[in-house]
């Protein structure tokens, strides 16, 4: 699986790497929302996986460097919500740092 060889952390690198070019940011977005959907096991383990890597400040920060590409808004709602998903103490706590980096702001702004 892409997951598992590293691709996580290459398209948070490459976000981190390249901040002001939009379509690195809105293909970073919507590679994350896609390697973290799932609610199984794996999908649960790259969901907390992201957020090691510092996907979601990554995702925050995609979105407050690009407000008027919506591409890169909505890519980045969705990529939150499936990295942060989940009713156990580590999806809250992913909930947590996303509120602490700044993403309820983020999203509001979105809409």
């Amino acid at each position: 699986r892409a997951a598992d060889a590293g691709a996580i952390e290459a398209i948070v690198a490459a976000m981190q790497a390249h901040p002001q070019v939009a379509g690195v940011q809105e293909d970073g977005c919507r590679a994350l929302r896609n390697v973290c959907s799932g609610n199984d096991d794996a999908g649960v383990a790259r969901k907390q996986r992201a957020a090691d890597a510092g996907a979601i400040e990554a995702i925050v920060a995609a979105m407050q460097a690009h407000p008027q590409e919506g591409e890169v808004q909505e890519d980045g709602c969705e990529a939150l919500a499936n990295v942060c998903y989940g009713d156990d103490a580590a999806g809250r706590a992913r909930e947590q740092r996303a509120a602490d980096a700044g993403a309820i702001e983020a999203v509001v702004a979105a809409m």
